[in-house]
């Protein structure tokens, strides 16, 4: 697996925008801007997946109240745009991703079926711990009754309540904005886990909090039977949004939910669809295998495993802390997704981290090349920097979830449907052909095997490269990863065990490929005498 992260409204928007500008001034792409030579692109990149960020309709700015959409209020919203983890109506695509509102859900289910007929699958998320303040659905099913519709409002909690209430308090917004005019009596609690009236600009103001059975309010008694509303309610949309052909779920901030929802909702889901995944946004490591074994999670993120670590290591930490961090999760290591970006954090290549996207090279062949599922984050394959200042989100290396915006290096990737390389930069074209190389690889029969073996044991000496072993019977390469920024001659040891772990011979000389350049390397393969390698400054070699 691996999976290509795109934030929908962003990937076809082609107007250079102004900071705080609305649809009609910004623009705002479309489900159709998927078009089958943009997915051929994703697909060649080496992806498998492409996991449509954004789609299920959020709270916005932008009037749909011609299409029977409620306007919402500014005040609980997050940009001009929105926040796409502040869903108004689980049932519905979002409008502003349709050419035709009106035929919104036929326009997703026509994306569905171009990305399949590309030869990718397909994700999408499931935000199960919040929605918007003004939640309402327009679109649901006939016979499903809305979120907090039969809420009992008296009282602070009931295991068959919907939300959480903070009994006979309004709702203040002081400390966010003056003289707002949004009125909720009796005020919900927020969806970070906060039950006070008075949320913080840093909170998820622009959020409520679902109830799952769990009496946060008064010493998280649970209440699990007979089974919650809410249980039940999530059930039907998973359901939904499965029967249109999807084949996999990203579920937002699912350790906020109880794994006991899990345990009792996944098993139905995959009865009905059997090839259907769930990944998991877990940052709390303790909870990780409640949540793979008890949960049935497919993957879980590795955020504060690998993808801090190989942050670090990038700036300057040694490498021999990534033989610690994956040997923590080495008993789940098939669950845990790799990732270097994702909408949440920033961008490699802002001036907050690395500064250029040529410097996380290393780390992309440490993270892609292990035997786990991988994700990139769209433009990440082009050195896109987030340093731009949109508007709500700030000059922050982020690229902006809230606002209407275009991508300056997706922009001129595509092309206006192009795709043909004309408006990127030299560096930005070299990146992506890199990255094409190793992600292709990841398809190739020795990369999809099991089989791994990490060489720091015999190789103390090594604290800015990386060196591991990917093999599937007598076949394997051997990769090793310079963090470097400087080319470095290295010795790399190969320890008896190995030989006789592989089956594979030891030989006085041998010839390797390095395949992300083809040159020919000729050097010993044996437990007695070192490889000596010349490795390019923040990049590394695969030799095979």
């Amino acid at each position: 697996m691996t999976i290509y992260q795109v934030f929908t409204r962003l990937f076809g928007a082609d107007k250079a925008g102004i900071p705080f500008g609305t649809k009609a001034q910004n623009g705002c792409g479309t489900m159709q801007d998927f078009t089958a030579k943009a997915l051929e692109q994703i697909r060649n990149l080496g992806c498998t997946h492409i996991w449509y960020t954004g789609v299920i309709e959020h709270a916005s700015k932008t009037d749909y109240s011609s299409y029977g959409i409620a306007v919402d209020n500014p005040d609980v919203i997050k940009g001009e745009a929105g926040s796409p983890y502040a869903i108004r109506d689980y049932y519905d695509i979002d409008p502003d991703l349709a050419k035709d509102p009106a035929k919104r859900i036929r326009e997703f289910e026509l994306l569905v079926e171009r990305t399949h007929k590309a030869g990718l699958k397909v994700i999408i998320d499931f935000v199960p711990n919040h929605v918007a303040r003004q939640y309402h659905s327009d679109s649901k099913p006939a016979g499903v009754r809305d979120l907090g519709e039969d809420d009992n409002t008296s009282c602070s909690f009931s295991p068959q309540n919907n939300f959480y209430y903070l009994h006979s308090e309004q709702l203040h917004l002081d400390n966010i904005l003056q003289g707002s005019t949004y009125q909720e009596v009796p005020a919900k609690a927020t969806g970070n886990d906060n039950f006070t009236s008075w949320p913080n600009r840093n909170d998820w103001y622009e959020t409520i909090k679902l109830n799952y059975g769990i009496d946060i309010i008064s010493g998280r008694q649970v209440h699990f039977c007979p089974t919650p509303d809410t249980w039940k309610k999530m059930l039907q949309i998973l359901l939904y949004w499965a029967s249109k052909g999807i084949d996999g779920f990203r579920c937002d901030m699912a350790e906020m939910v109880p794994v006991e929802f899990w345990e009792w909702a996944l098993p139905q889901v995959k009865t009905a669809y059997p090839n259907i995944v769930f990944i998991a946004e877990v940052y709390n490591p303790a909870l990780y295998r409640d949540y793979i074994h008890r949960g049935k999670f497919d993957y879980l993120y590795d955020k504060v495993g690998l993808y801090d670590t190989l942050l670090n290591v990038c700036r300057g930490q040694s490498t021999q802390s990534i033989t610690s961090c994956w040997q923590s999760v080495d008993d789940i290591r098939e669950h845990m997704l790799n990732f270097l970006e994702n909408h949440d954090e920033q961008r490699l290549a802002s001036d907050f981290l690395l500064g250029c996207g040529e410097k996380a090279l290393p780390a992309l062949l440490v993270s892609s090349l292990m035997p786990s599922p991988f994700m990139l984050y769209f433009g990440q394959e082009l050195g896109e920097r987030g340093m731009d200042e949109e508007g709500f989100s700030g000059r922050d290396g982020r690229t902006t979830i809230f606002d209407y915006w275009s991508v300056s290096t997706i922009r001129r990737w595509r092309n206006k449907g192009r795709f043909d390389g004309k408006q990127l930069t030299e560096e930005e074209i070299s990146l992506q052909q890199t990255y094409q190389s190793i992600l292709q690889l990841r398809e190739q029969e020795l990369y999809t095997s099991e089989g791994f073996y990490d060489l720091m044991y015999v190789n103390r000496h090594l604290h800015r490269q990386y060196a591991f072993v990917r093999h599937s019977g007598k076949k394997f390469s051997l990769i090793v990863a310079n963090f470097s920024n400087q080319e470095e001659t290295v010795t790399i040891n190969i320890p008896k065990h190995f030989f006789e772990f592989t089956g594979i011979k030891e030989k006085e000389n041998k010839t390797f490929s390095n395949v992300l350049n083809g040159k020919k390397i000729k050097s010993s393969f044996n437990s007695t005498e070192p490889l000596v390698l010349t490795l390019p400054a923040n990049f590394g070699v695969i030799l095979r």
